[in-house]
Protein backbone atom coordinates (compact mmCIF):
# COMPACT_ATOMS: atom_id res chain seq x y z
CA UNK A 1 0.00 0.00 0.00
CA UNK A 2 1.57 3.84 -0.84
CA UNK A 3 1.58 5.93 1.74
CA UNK A 4 -0.05 9.27 1.90
CA UNK A 5 2.37 11.80 1.86
CA UNK A 6 0.05 14.34 3.26
CA UNK A 7 -1.14 12.29 6.03
CA UNK A 8 0.34 13.55 9.25
CA UNK A 9 1.02 9.86 10.34
CA UNK A 10 2.80 8.62 7.07
CA UNK A 11 6.42 9.94 7.68
CA UNK A 12 8.96 7.63 6.34
CA UNK A 13 12.14 6.53 8.25
CA UNK A 14 15.33 8.79 7.24
CA UNK A 15 17.24 5.22 5.77
CA UNK A 16 13.77 4.91 3.45
CA UNK A 17 14.52 8.83 2.13
CA UNK A 18 18.29 8.17 1.86
CA UNK A 19 17.30 5.16 0.00
CA UNK A 20 15.64 6.61 -2.42
CA UNK A 21 17.47 9.86 -2.89
CA UNK A 22 20.37 7.81 -3.43
CA UNK A 23 18.87 6.26 -6.36
CA UNK A 24 20.29 8.27 -9.75
CA UNK A 25 17.34 7.16 -11.94
CA UNK A 26 15.02 8.15 -8.75
CA UNK A 27 16.38 11.57 -8.71
CA UNK A 28 15.96 11.56 -12.75
CA UNK A 29 12.57 11.34 -11.95
CA UNK A 30 11.89 14.27 -9.65
CA UNK A 31 14.41 16.23 -11.84
CA UNK A 32 11.40 15.88 -14.59
CA UNK A 33 8.20 15.91 -12.88
CA UNK A 34 7.87 19.71 -13.30
CA UNK A 35 4.34 19.42 -13.70
CA UNK A 36 1.84 15.79 -12.97
CA UNK A 37 3.34 13.15 -15.53
CA UNK A 38 2.16 9.45 -16.07
CA UNK A 39 4.48 6.71 -16.31
CA UNK A 40 4.44 5.92 -19.79
CA UNK A 41 5.59 10.56 -20.26
CA UNK A 42 8.42 9.50 -17.52
CA UNK A 43 9.62 6.75 -19.84
CA UNK A 44 10.10 8.96 -22.25
CA UNK A 45 11.46 12.43 -20.69
CA UNK A 46 13.59 9.94 -17.90
CA UNK A 47 14.48 7.31 -21.01
CA UNK A 48 14.61 4.83 -17.99
CA UNK A 49 12.84 1.08 -19.20
CA UNK A 50 8.93 1.50 -18.27
CA UNK A 51 10.01 -1.91 -15.88
CA UNK A 52 12.80 0.35 -14.20
CA UNK A 53 10.72 3.11 -13.90
CA UNK A 54 7.51 1.57 -12.62
CA UNK A 55 9.98 0.23 -9.43
CA UNK A 56 11.26 3.42 -9.04
CA UNK A 57 7.99 5.47 -8.98
CA UNK A 58 6.86 2.99 -6.17
CA UNK A 59 10.10 3.16 -4.26
CA UNK A 60 9.25 7.18 -4.38
CA UNK A 61 5.85 7.03 -3.73
CA UNK A 62 6.74 4.28 -0.97
CA UNK A 63 9.30 7.27 0.42
CA UNK A 64 6.35 9.83 0.12
CA UNK A 65 8.67 11.89 -1.85
CA UNK A 66 5.72 11.08 -5.00
CA UNK A 67 2.31 11.42 -4.57
CA UNK A 68 0.21 9.71 -7.20
CA UNK A 69 -3.16 10.55 -8.59
CA UNK A 70 -5.60 8.88 -11.23
CA UNK A 71 -6.16 11.40 -14.59
CA UNK A 72 -10.40 10.16 -15.10
CA UNK A 73 -10.50 10.01 -18.68
CA UNK A 74 -14.09 10.18 -21.17
CA UNK A 75 -12.78 6.50 -23.06
CA UNK A 76 -12.61 4.88 -19.23
CA UNK A 77 -8.88 4.14 -19.19
CA UNK A 78 -7.76 6.04 -16.26
CA UNK A 79 -4.17 6.81 -15.65
CA UNK A 80 -2.32 7.01 -12.76
CA UNK A 81 0.30 10.87 -12.64
CA UNK A 82 2.86 11.44 -10.39
CA UNK A 83 3.98 14.47 -8.88
CA UNK A 84 6.91 15.54 -6.45
CA UNK A 85 5.44 15.73 -3.10
CA UNK A 86 7.76 17.90 -0.85
CA UNK A 87 9.44 21.14 -1.06
CA UNK A 88 12.51 20.12 1.39
CA UNK A 89 13.62 17.62 2.71
CA UNK A 90 15.89 18.12 6.43
CA UNK A 91 18.04 15.53 7.75
CA UNK A 92 19.37 15.64 11.23
CA UNK A 93 20.71 13.83 14.32
CA UNK A 94 18.34 13.25 17.39
CA UNK A 95 19.65 13.19 21.17
CA UNK A 96 20.71 9.12 20.49
CA UNK A 97 22.56 10.60 16.87
CA UNK A 98 20.27 8.69 15.11
CA UNK A 99 19.13 10.59 12.20
CA UNK A 100 15.78 12.38 11.61
CA UNK A 101 13.86 13.54 8.89
CA UNK A 102 11.79 16.42 8.43
CA UNK A 103 9.92 16.62 5.17
CA UNK A 104 8.25 20.34 4.42
CA UNK A 105 5.04 19.66 1.67
CA UNK A 106 3.54 21.78 -0.41
CA UNK A 107 -0.10 23.85 0.06
CA UNK A 108 -2.65 21.76 -1.03
CA UNK A 109 -5.77 23.63 -2.96
CA UNK A 110 -9.24 23.20 -2.18
CA UNK A 111 -9.48 20.68 -5.70
CA UNK A 112 -6.28 18.80 -3.76
CA UNK A 113 -8.67 18.25 -0.55
CA UNK A 114 -11.92 17.39 -2.49
CA UNK A 115 -10.13 15.04 -4.59
CA UNK A 116 -8.97 13.33 -1.59
CA UNK A 117 -12.06 13.31 0.35
CA UNK A 118 -13.84 11.77 -2.82
CA UNK A 119 -11.08 9.28 -3.16
CA UNK A 120 -11.81 8.05 1.17
CA UNK A 121 -15.61 7.81 0.15
CA UNK A 122 -14.36 6.14 -3.00
CA UNK A 123 -12.71 3.74 -0.98
CA UNK A 124 -15.63 2.98 1.93
CA UNK A 125 -18.06 2.13 -0.77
Amino acid sequence: MVRDPFASESTPSAEEICSALDDPDCREIIRHLEEPMTASELTKQCEIPQSTLYRKLELLTEATLLEESTEIRQDGHHASKYSVAFDEITLGLDEERSLTVQIERPARTADERLAELWSEVRKET
